[in-house]
């Protein structure tokens, strides 16, 4: 007679395993937001690593190619959280980025700087740091409470912001000493490593193989389409179209794709993800603008832009802490439509505030960041909500992938527009010049957040039907 012992898994139990989530969510945070810090270092910076290194011509890659990096495993990373361990994924996650980081730094201040040593470093780095990223919102999503996820994901977009506006600080004073010590500031993550492995599920899915050859098909697929906005050559599109087609054909005839075609028949998901393509389309456009708005209205350098778009950042990243909160007392269908609201409000405002003064601008631009602050958390939970627990994790990747894709668009056009100086010879407020087009692109973006609303106040039945 043997005696068998029954060990019971915490993970099954929502209460224990909720808790457990919100010890893992604390360090994966500071995880990706250091490693933003460095991402955000890096671009503002790239210009003179390039002349460090010898090749000015070639230093756009520094942010060119760790940004496809991103846009193809931002998908990858959030679909395999339903399929692998998501342990094993974080530990392979930090190891690449204290690799990364240690390797940056010692190939680059240790011996001569190369611009292809620095772009193997970011890459690594950037492969790594999503890791936290991409596990945050498949645990977040998977395993806390209702009322926590949303506050969740409120911390995750105010980590963003707050990212990005010490990155723009840390890139300005380390770049006057050495640009390399950038490379440093994510490598101390690797002590949360034992913290990580205590609180994070051994195991995900039903334990199938991995449709990596499906994954292969959909990021290259993906890594096409996002070169395209990067260089506009049309036969990196046509590439994309075929990829995807064939993607298509393909996960209709395979035994086990990573997704089905089912995922994309549901309607109320499909329905959810177009408020996040539409959103976030005009997402990047507002420093650049703000940039050339300084440089040829009011003759200010990108320092003293930086240092007036920083008060925008805190606000998004104060409105993002603060959305979790104000999406419990006020619901997810009331929230979503004020953000977008704040959204249009502050490009429509600063189109018509384009003479008024830099620090009017700024106030505008701080409605913004105030409306794309509260906006993460319920339309991430809105997308979410229209998925299994089982498909969560492939919804937290199609997010991410939308979210990238989709801003990528937005500012291909409206660069263009900005470069030609279109809309220059009119102004319903009077501006002449460059003054006007940026005044005409700003109330251009700002019809982008409206037509957003009305696709909320049209599906928002259908996507919020039990």
């Amino acid at each position: 007679m043997s005696n068998t012992a029954t060990v019971r898994n915490p993970w099954s139990d929502p209460e224990t395993s909720s808790k457990m989530a919100v010890k893992a969510l604390i360090p994966l945070l500071v995880t990706f937001i250091l490693g933003t810090l460095c991402l955000q270092g890096f671009n503002l910076v790239f210009a003179q690593v390039g002349e460090d290194v010898g090749a000015p011509a070639q230093a756009s890659l520094i942010t060119a190619i760790p940004g496809l990096v991103l846009g193809i495993v931002c998908f990858i990373y959030g679909s395999l959280g339903d399929f692998v361990s998501l342990k094993k994924l974080v530990v392979v996650g930090l190891v690449t980025l204290f690799i990364g980081s240690i390797f940056g730094f010692v190939a680059n201040f240790i011996f001569p700087a190369n611009l292809w040593t620095v772009i193997i470093a970011r890459v690594l780095q950037t492969a790594g740091e999503q890791v936290a990223g991409s596990a945050f919102l498949v645990v977040a999503s998977k395993y806390l409470k209702p009322e926590l996820k949303v506050v969740f994901f409120g911390l995750f977009t105010a980590g963003y912001q707050i990212s990005a506006s010490i990155g723009v600080f840390a890139a300005g004073i380390l770049s006057s000493i050495a640009w390399q010590y950038l490379f440093l500031i994510p490598a101390v993550t690797i002590v949360f490593l034992p913290l990580l492995l205590k609180n994070l599920p051994d195991r995900q899915g039903d334990g199938e193989k991995i449709d990596w050859r499906g994954f292969l098909i959909f990021g290259l697929a993906t890594a096409f389409l996002t070169l395209f906005f990067s260089y506009m050559a049309w036969w990196m599109l046509a590439l994309a179209v075929v990829l995807f087609i064939g993607f298509g054909v393909y996960i209709t005839k395979a035994d086990k794709p990573f997704i089905t075609v089912d995922f994309f028949k549901n309607t109320r998901w499909l329905c959810a993800i177009a408020l996040i393509l539409v959103f976030y389309f005009p997402q990047y456009i507002i420093s650049p603008m703000f940039n050339a708005i300084g440089a040829s209205v009011y003759g200010m350098t990108t320092t003293q832009v930086s240092m007036h778009i920083v008060f925008a950042f805190l606000v998004a990243a104060a409105f993002g802490i603060c959305s979790g909160g104000i999406v419990g007392k006020l619901g997810i269908r009331v929230v979503l439509p004020i953000a977008g609201t704040l959204m249009a409000a502050g490009y429509i405002a600063s189109g018509l505030a384009v003479n008024s003064g830099f620090i009017v601008l700024t106030l505008c631009a701080c409605l913004y960041y105030a409306g794309q602050g509260l906006m993460y958390s319920p339309v991430v939970s809105t997308v979410l909500g229209t998925l299994s627990q089982d498909e969560s994790g492939r919804g937290v990747g199609m997010n991410d992938l939308v979210m990238n894709v989709s801003p990528s668009i937005g500012i291909a056009l409206f660069s263009g527009l900005m470069s030609a100086q279109a809309f220059s010879g009119f102004s319903v407020v009077g501006a002449t010049g460059a003054a006007a087009s940026y005044s005409n692109i700003f109330l251009l973006a700002g019809l982008v957040p409206i037509l957003g609303l009305l696709v909320f106040f049209a599906f928002r039945k259908r996507i919020y039907a039990d």
